[in-house]
């Protein structure tokens, strides 16, 4: 590297506090998966209470992560950051030290809040403390930080299970918050955005609707689809996304303009991205426990046995990028989402109590190497189909409509799950888990469909060299169990 190449001592402390913080924040996202069993025999629970072990954390980062970077925007991002990182690391101390499922779930929610003031303010406070001509390789180390939280997630959360216990993969969190926190105070500089407003009646809307929708999907097989709980979460919870709607249009400076929308790129790359971690999301959820409780394998063993499709992204993210650049970011998206579908309908054909790990092998190949190529060609395209002005929000939906999707999968699937099997026996998971896998697929094959209403050829987005809001797209996260 040139002296031109490197980046200044600031830029630098940028890079590491800030890809730290997003290391722990999408380490999260993966890191309980293959401790799912390990929870439940210890702290009991049903299937929804794992759901929400999942959805607690996904849907608050979800629903606060817009709002998050206005209260930065507001209030100053690095002291925000700081509030974000703190509460994200004093919620992975409540969580470990949990005494029961409903504590930990709380805990979880709790991580969310944290993780969505903390993970978009990251971003803004890398690009602010790093030259526009130097911000794409910065963007890219903090981009590949994350993939490897990704990659490592159930390999790290199935290690620690099995070797220590499961409440490690929440104390992991806490020596690198400590050391962060004071760190964040010294080296970050601070900075606000003029004229910034919050859009409290929207993040009430959002936030009220899509807690109904899920808590609605999570207890109907409990309770039945016709039980007063379930009826009203549905349709109290889609009356509120509804009022949400109309705020989007109608409200001078709402937190999602619903003008974006009517772009037909910019809407059809965020409802495939929805639905591409619905049918994801909701798969990892069954397949990591259908890999210890089926299969018999251990939480590292199982862990390992995942790298395939977590991992893939290493390798295959660097050729996604460069292809999109040579031939357009629409074939491949598209592409990415059709070998998706074609991973999880392949484990769905397979899948049985005997089924030996060859044969799921081509699966999570698939499924790996589909995964990676959607992830960065989806970021590119959608910042193209915005103007600068409106790229910090338009990456700031697509990252809530994401974690949305993942909420919503666990819930849809597992339901599905329910009301097929269960867990009494080998035979029982199996059934139940074929056809959400089915499910999934659909979901993800009709995500391959609405890529092609993207234009062949986007215009290229300029990022501008200011220190205000950069808008900068959030890193692209796996499957689901933080």
């Amino acid at each position: 590297m040139n002296q031109q190449d490197r980046l200044s001592r600031p830029a630098v402390w940028a890079l590491i506090l800030t890809g730290a913080a997003s290391f722990m924040a999408a380490l999260d996202n993966l890191v309980v998966t293959t401790a799912l069993p390990a929870i439940r025999a210890d702290l009991g629970g049903k299937l929804e209470d794992l759901e929400w072990t999942v959805n607690a954390y996904t849907l608050t980062f979800a629903v606060l992560l817009l709002f998050g970077s206005a209260l930065g925007d507001r209030f100053g991002r690095r002291r925000l950051f700081m509030a974000g990182l703190a509460t994200f690391t004093a919620a992975s101390a409540a969580a470990a030290l949990s005494p029961g499922i409903d504590a930990l779930i709380a805990a979880r929610a709790v991580q969310g809040v944290g993780a969505a003031v903390m993970m978009p303010l990251s971003l803004t406070l890398l690009a602010a403390a790093v030259p526009a001509a130097r911000r794409g390789m910065a963007l890219g180390i903090y981009g590949a930080v994350g993939g490897l939280a990704v990659a490592s997630g159930p390999l790290i959360g199935g290690s620690l299970t099995e070797h220590i216990s499961w409440q490690w993969i929440f104390w992991l969190n806490v020596p690198i918050g400590l050391a962060l926190l004071p760190l964040a105070r010294l080296r970050l500089a601070e900075s606000t955005a003029p004229n910034s407003r919050l859009d409290v009646p929207g993040t009430l809307l959002i936030s009220g609707g899509l807690f109904g929708i899920v808590y609605g999907l999570v207890n109907a097989n409990a309770h039945g689809w016709t039980s007063a709980p379930v009826l009203t979460g549905l349709i109290a919870g889609s009356a509120l996304v509804g009022g949400f709607i109309h705020h989007g249009f109608h409200n001078a400076n709402p937190m999602l303009p619903m003008r974006l929308f009517r772009d037909r790129g910019f809407f059809g790359i965020n409802l495939a991205s929805l639905l591409m971690y619905l049918g994801m999301f909701g798969s990892i959820f069954l397949l990591s426990q259908f890999l210890q409780g089926v299969a018999g394998y251990s939480p590292t063993q199982a862990g390992l046995r995942m790298l395939p499709w977590t991992g893939m992204a290493v390798i295959v993210a660097p050729i996604a990028g460069i292809l999109s650049d040579r031939i357009g970011g629409r074939p491949v998206v598209v592409a990415g989402l059709a070998l998706q579908a074609v991973g999880l309908g392949w484990f769905a054909m397979v899948l049985s109590p005997d089924v030996s790990y060859a044969a799921q092998l081509p699966a999570l190949v698939l499924s790996g190497i589909g995964m990676s190529l959607f992830f960065a060609p989806a970021n590119n395209v959608l910042m193209s189909t915005v103007t600068p002005a409106d790229q910090g929000k338009a990456s700031g939906a697509n990252n809530a409509l994401r974690e949305v999707g993942g909420a919503l999968g666990v819930a849809i699937l597992a339901s599905v799950f329910s009301a097929r099997g269960g867990y009494e026996t080998p035979r029982a998971f199996t059934d139940g888990t074929v056809p959400a896998l089915w499910i999934g697929a659909a979901a993800v094959a009709l995500a391959a469909g609405l890529a092609l209403l993207l234009p062949r050829r986007t215009r290229t987005a300029t990022a501008p060299d200011a220190p205000a809001s950069v808008p900068v797209p959030l890193p692209a996260k796996t499957p689901a169990a933080r």
